[in-house]
């Protein structure tokens, strides 16, 4: 059994690394939920990163053992903590896609 807190939801968009060079905890995030399309809008702020790419975690890592070496660019977990009277008005629920935009105009 899960027991999931749905009005302290958060979010963990998984960046591209060269995306997060101004990243900073704090910083003011607007996010769209593909459940409610463009018509709605959530506002947050990254609380945290993770310590190592979703890959470094994963319980079967991806393996490139042909002896070429080819770049893969990582994805890094970022959270990013909601405004609980916007989660009030439009629910979500674990597991949707939702994009986010960052602004790191103040970094």
């Amino acid at each position: 059994m899960v027991i999931v807190p749905v009005q302290n939801a958060y979010v963990e968009a998984n960046f591209k690394e060269v995306q997060l060079r101004n990243v900073r905890i704090g910083q003011p995030v607007e996010l769209t939920a593909d459940l409610y399309g463009g018509k709605v809008k959530y506002h947050g702020k990254v609380v945290g990163l993770s310590g190592g790419t979703g890959s470094a975690f994963a319980i079967i890592p991806a393996q490139n053992a042909t002896g070429n070496w080819i770049k893969v660019v990582q994805r890094v977990p970022v959270r990013i903590a909601l405004d609980p009277k916007e989660l009030a008005d439009h629910p979500l629920r674990v597991g949707l896609s939702m994009k986010a935009e960052i602004d790191t105009s103040a970094h």
